[in-house]
């Protein structure tokens, strides 16, 4: 069978060879997922791999704890963070569950606008995990220091920080660094073998396409409140966008970039490439509070792909709504369907896989890992970028209400990201000019579609 088109970039990550490579019998996808971790990790080497945490959330602590369940030779030597406190919490959180595989020391603990590249300096390999604003910044710094990566997705959130990280990703290649990104389901036996299929012609010529996730909103990161109640002052613009990241576009993407990727993703993994052009619409419904910063809370995209089928991809943050987090394709020979039902595939080649107990966040670490130990190739740098820039033509598309060409928006000069930011070493405070200003009010602008001014922040600059 032919490997799997946009899977993670090398053959020694395919299902065969990684069942073949790890310690597990040929049983199965369903073993790999069933069995205890100590079970699938491989020989380790006496050295220690020293493993530097940037951006000390929820994600990047579960990623470290990931990482550590593939072998004991992981160790955490290093942390940065934006917050001190942050720092300190998922600490003792990460300690507590590894307490063997953590070593990191007052003066290894780092906070501030440097801190990233004083914490990469003191590790092998590097977790990236900070608001995805930052992500293109401190993957090249990575790539710079010559340290094998780890970095969620989404990688970047408008088209100059994917140009950065593609550039970092060709010279990663150069420095034979290996780099994984947080698109889990390319790592998941039930999408693997399903994806497969598809390529094997199961379900005929794809010609079109569904993707969802329409869900519940994700909640305030940090309200005006809670963050004047911890400090004990009040924040400054900067630090409380920084704190309530989620409901920013230069921190965040939008939903569509940050959560919404993960189906797009598997749509372009179907497809064997990405879309060419779009158009779409979005707004604001019911997210109208004082802490609801800019971002919506429903878009609808047509996604074109070169042949000329088409993705047609829903996202939307409202209770009481229909929900769904699903992908969905048909073909001149049947269907496929991923949803709470498991995969199926109908037609001639009929076939239903229903995954117990697969946990992609874990499973994305042992390929990773298991070529740092072992000098494999690995790269998933590009198609993490070019599926994280599919999520941003989408958003760009809702913003503005135009159709859009990829080649236009990856060209795109428009940055999002703040020209001063600043941290203050005595104050431990964040201060700079985040594009984005709230009004008298606290209510921030919000991109109207069909303005030709919103286009040209937007798209055009």
């Amino acid at each position: 069978m032919q490997e799997s088109k946009l899977n993670p970039g090398q053959p020694s990550v395919n299902r065969r060879s990684f069942l073949k490579t790890s310690s597990l019998a040929m049983g199965g996808a369903a073993a790999l997922s069933a069995l205890p971790i100590e079970r699938v990790v491989h020989a380790q080497p006496s050295n220690k791999l020293k493993l530097a945490l940037v951006g000390c959330g929820g994600r990047g602590s579960g990623a470290t704890i990931q990482a550590m369940n593939t072998g004991k030779d992981v160790q955490l030597v290093a942390m940065a963070d934006a917050f001190e406190d942050n720092l300190a919490r998922r600490l003792s959180a990460i300690r507590a569950k590894k307490p063997d595989q953590v070593d990191v020391p007052p003066g290894r603990q780092f906070v501030g606008k440097d801190a990233y590249k004083k914490a990469m300096a003191e590790a092998d390999v590097v977790i990236l995990a900070t608001p995805p604003g930052f992500r293109p910044l401190h993957f090249e710094e990575a790539v710079k220091q010559g340290k094998h990566i780890f970095f969620e997705k989404p990688v970047a959130v408008d088209g100059p920080g994917i140009r950065k990280v593609l550039e970092a990703a060709k010279e990663a290649k150069k420095k034979n660094l290996k780099i994984g990104v947080g698109l889990q389901r390319h790592h998941q036996p039930s999408y693997m073998q399903a994806i497969e299929r598809i390529h094997d012609g199961a379900i005929g010529d794809v010609v079109s396409m569904r993707s969802y996730w329409n869900g519940n909103p994700v909640g305030h990161k940090g309200t005006r409140q809670r963050l004047r109640d911890t400090l004990g002052h009040e924040p400054t613009e900067m630090e409380y966008q920084m704190r309530n990241w989620y409901q920013f576009v230069w921190l965040c993407g939008d939903h569509i970039v940050e959560q919404h990727i993960h189906n797009l993703d598997v749509i372009n993994w179907i497809k064997g490439g990405y879309p060419v052009r779009a158009q779409g619409m979005g707004g604001r419904e019911v997210r109208k509070g004082i802490d609801d910063g800019e971002i919506f809370d429903h878009h609808f995209v047509e996604f074109e792909y070169a042949d000329g089928s088409r993705n047609y991809s829903q996202c939307r943050h409202i209770r009481g709504c229909f929900n769904s987090v699903s992908e969905h394709v048909v073909g001149t020979k049947g269907k496929f369907e991923q949803g709470r039902g498991g995969f199926t595939l109908t037609g001639p080649n009929a076939w239903n896989y229903r995954a117990k107990g697969e946990d992609g966040h874990q499973l994305e670490h042992f390929p990773l890992w298991d070529a740092i130990r072992n000098n494999k190739p690995y790269n998933e740098a590009e198609y993490g970028a070019m599926s994280t820039m599919t999520a941003i033509l989408g958003r760009m598309c809702t913003y503005t209400g135009k159709k859009i060409e990829m080649a236009d928006a990856l060209a795109s000069p428009v940055s999002t990201m703040p020209d001063d930011l600043k941290f203050n070493d005595d104050s431990q405070e964040w201060s700079g000019t985040p594009q984005s200003q709230p009004d008298k009010n606290g209510q921030y602008p919000i991109a109207v579609p069909g303005d030709p001014e919103w286009y040209k922040k937007i798209v055009t600059g």
